[in-house]
């Protein structure tokens, strides 16, 4: 059986394959459209297989609201180029709406959900990576729900925080959501410091203010000092506020007679450990890799 031009045009649109890939697909298997998708799909699931191992850590923050919820994602990608690309932020846009609209913050349990076009997240990430060329991952998800006022701010696409209040509005929790993506607090106040940052910084400090020779009841004053003063540089309620620095974020809340409930920031990449390359060297790796998978 011939293969058609219009039948490697439906094949494409079916999987989002390459022309060359479909028209050899189809010569495979006789022109069998489904045989010929199942044929792409196995193959675009081995070249994500071999580039499962790559690092991804560029790639975008997606946020998204529906009335009293809203979800933040963390997509991958290798490079900055296809974190620009149309089709890794059609992905992400729909991973984000995917995990929001049902509920789920596992990774593995949202590979195997329903997007729009009725893939599911691993199905539609696999045939991307065999577009792009790249490994893609779906790194990490967080959804809140609040009856009020909710606020969400990203910093271009690489940095990304949503915000919870009780009382307040949601402009409110929006200029919150903009400190928050801006400063990177730990916790919202004193309560949510993790106590072993805390002792470790107590020892550091003590340790520090001992080696001045000043007597133990001044060293003791000295490390309530500093301990105070660390606990405003890293609580959200202690910090001064990035729009005005001369009130705190504590005060503005106060104000308006309002408090954080929660809050969430993404940034990309941030914890994964990314191996510096020469880009030139990169760029001849993917042409290699990519005839390897031809």
């Amino acid at each position: 059986m011939s293969v058609t031009a219009s039948m490697v045009k439906e094949l494409r649109e079916r999987t989002g394959a390459g022309m060359m890939e479909c028209k050899k697909a189809l010569v495979e298997t006789s022109g069998d459209m489904d045989a010929a998708a199942e044929t792409l799909r196995k193959s675009g699931q081995a070249k994500a297989d071999k580039k499962s191992g790559r690092v991804a850590a560029d790639g975008k923050v997606v946020i998204t609201r529906d009335g009293n919820k809203a979800v933040i994602a963390e997509i991958n990608s290798e490079t900055d180029f296809v974190a620009k690309d149309e089709n890794f932020n059609a992905f992400a846009d729909a991973v984000a709406a995917a995990a929001l609209a049902n509920g789920v913050t596992d990774v593995e349990a949202l590979a195997t959900q329903p997007l729009g076009d009725g893939k599911s997240v691993e199905e539609s990430r696999t045939e991307l990576v065999s577009k792009v060329g790249e490994n893609i991952s779906v790194r990490r998800i967080s959804i809140i729900e609040n009856v009020g006022p909710i606020g969400f701010y990203t910093h271009g696409a690489r940095i990304g925080a949503l915000v919870t209040l009780e009382g307040g509005d949601d402009d409110l929790a929006r200029d919150i959501a903009m400190h928050v993506a801006a400063i990177n607090p730990v916790c919202v106040d004193e309560s949510g410091v993790p106590a072993d940052a805390l002792e470790r910084e107590h020892r550091i400090f003590s340790e520090q203010a001992a080696e001045s020779g000043k007597p133990p009841e001044i060293v003791e004053k000295m490390v309530t000092g500093k301990i105070a003063k660390y606990l405003k540089e890293i609580t959200l309620v202690g910090q001064p506020f990035v729009k005005d620095g001369d009130q705190t974020v504590g005060k503005l809340l106060s104000t308006a007679g309002a408090s954080v409930t929660s809050f969430v920031r993404f940034e990309v990449g941030e914890g994964i450990e990314k191996k510096e390359e020469n880009f030139a060297d990169e760029v001849m790796k993917q042409i290699e890799d990519a005839k390897k998978d031809d």
